[in-house]
């Protein structure tokens, strides 16, 4: 979940309240650390050199983002290479997630870069040993490009809210496209069966009902040490009670699927970024979580007085750009809206329940309080939010 540098697309500002200062890393032992390890992964004889490093002041909640500059010989021909390497946060730093397979992710977006026309950055190595950096990490491409802003939300104004209605309508599809050609990616258990959760079947459904277990369970571990949220275990409770009935197969999902982890030229995506919660799972998952997102921010933008971007993302246009490209008519949105609010609840549950870990927040007496999108998701579960925002 992601962005700042307009050559990172990475980095969550929600992170960076509830980071401790030891997760902060020095750029000039990083340099180092990187040249020693780099010669290791070039051919014999290629003399790399790492030139720039640059640690985000922002970055992100689910793993420390580093840019650097490399250059070395190859058939005789030296050159810089742009590349951004991500790391796995150390436990001290009380992380987001239970578990940060940074192989994995590694795996996905190499796999999506050879089996789509989606736009990936190059996946150059994946180090599974911590001595390096003091925990595994993958080096990636480094790709320019303009990422819509998290903080300040780019809806209460950004170089997004700044262009034309047509522009936006523009990025929008074009957004959309991405994930009609992830999810068009064939025979997906089988290029990606390692993401298969509790041995779940091929079908949407029952990789949504496995969906649903590990979403408890992260519940549960988040809460573990901490405040407990009476309204996402409402939430919980829920959505396992009233599961859509969906025999249609399986998909890769983004998981991720938001615009702030896209980085955009001319309003076309460039780079697709942040594939940690990458899933085999229904086409409607990344369709809700991208309207969410957004409607998120909206919320937020009505809140402080501001006219948002009302005509950005809207359900119907999105589903309706999705039919067209896919022939595939999405259904139970509803239903997936409240599970999208219900993933990004819990998260922001850990990210607060965090800051106060780290003293940067103080506890409320009602721990719902800790969701900023509470009302929002009262409203879902009670089938007036859509109306409502209409």
């Amino acid at each position: 979940m992601s962005a700042t540098e307009t050559t990172l697309g990475d980095g969550d500002n929600p992170a960076e309240i509830a980071r401790p200062s030891e997760s902060r890393r020095d750029p000039e032992q990083l340099r180092d650390a990187l040249q020693s390890w780099l010669a290791g992964r070039v051919p014999h004889g290629a003399d790399p050199h790492v030139t720039e490093v640059r640690v985000p002041d922002a970055n992100g909640i689910s793993s420390e983002t580093v840019l650097f500059d490399a250059e070395w010989t190859e058939d005789d021909d030296r050159r810089v290479h742009q590349l951004v390497a991500r790391i796995e946060p150390v436990a001290s730093s009380m992380p987001v997630f239970p578990r940060y397979d940074m192989g994995t992710q590694f795996a996905v977006m190499k796999a999506v870069g050879e089996l789509s026309t989606v736009p990936v950055p190059r996946a150059y190595w994946f180090e599974p040993d911590p001595a390096a950096l003091g925990a595994p990490f993958f080096v990636m491409q480094r790709i320019d490009g303009i990422v819509p802003p998290d903080v300040m939300p780019y809806n209460f104004g950004s170089w997004l809210s700044e262009a034309t209605p047509e522009q936006r309508r523009t990025l929008q599809d074009a957004s959309v496209d991405v994930l009609a050609k992830l999810h068009a990616i064939a025979d997906p258990l089988s290029h990606f069966d390692f993401l298969r959760l509790h041995d779940a079947g091929p079908t949407a459904e029952e990789s949504l009902r496995a969906h649903l277990t590990r979403q408890r369970g992260y519940y549960e571990w988040a809460t573990a040490d901490g405040p407990r949220s009476p309204l996402i275990e409402r939430a919980l409770d829920w959505l396992g009670a009233n599961v859509p009935a969906d025999p249609s197969p399986a998909v890769l999902c983004w998981g991720d699927s938001r615009i702030g982890n896209v980085m955009y030229r001319d309003f076309s995506p460039v780079a697709v970024l942040d594939w940690e919660m990458a899933a085999l799972g229904p086409r409607e998952m990344d369709l809700a979580w991208m309207i969410f997102l957004h409607r998120f921010f909206e919320d937020l933008a009505t809140m402080a007085g501001l006219p948002g971007l009302p005509d950005f993302m809207r359900r119907d246009d999105v589903a309706a750009t999705y039919a067209e490209l896919t022939g595939h008519t999405a259904t139970d949105l509803d239903y997936y809206g409240v599970y999208a609010a219900l993933r990004h609840a819990t998260i922001m549950f850990r990210v607060q329940s965090r800051a106060i870990a780290f003293g940067q927040a103080a506890r409320p007496d009602d721990p719902d309080d800790m969701i900023l999108h509470r009302r929002t998701l009262e409203d879902m579960l009670d089938g007036t939010y859509w109306t409502r925002v209409s």
